[in-house]
């Protein structure tokens, strides 16, 4: 497959993500996040795909607003990384949050399509 129908489906799988983390989807999520995940929150905190899952689906984790004011991809055969800078309003862990983000993902590609096996968010 070319890169750039690859390159086509890793920016439907980042927007579908940004779409789960909305509605707060965990099913979606679930489908989008490797197995292996391992993610680093703009506190420095580790967090793994089963962290994430639950904390969608307790509502400890809730996104009201998620704007995109940039973003940019990279494949490289089976390895995609997706850079997204915007701004996340919501409440984590009952503490209402508004600040603006850098989202750095590394996607694996595989029998299911694109799935998130890293990340690190930090604020900018």
């Amino acid at each position: 497959m070319p890169d750039s129908e690859r390159e086509a489906e890793l920016l439907d799988a980042e927007r579908r993500l940004q779409a789960a983390q909305r509605a707060g989807d965990v099913a979606a999520l679930d489908g989008l996040l490797d197995e292996r995940l391992i993610a680093v929150g703009p506190d420095g905190n580790r967090f793994t795909k089963q962290d994430d899952l639950m904390a969608h689906r307790d509502r400890t984790s809730i996104i009201d607003e998620l704007v995109e004011d940039e973003l940019d991809l990279i494949v490289e055969g089976t390895t995609g990384v997706t850079l997204f800078l915007g701004r996340v309003a919501g409440t984590f862990g009952s503490v209402p949050v508004t600040a603006r983000l850098r989202y750095t993902r590394t996607w694996t590609y595989g029998d299911h399509g694109w799935r998130v096996l890293a990340a690190h968010i930090g604020p900018v």
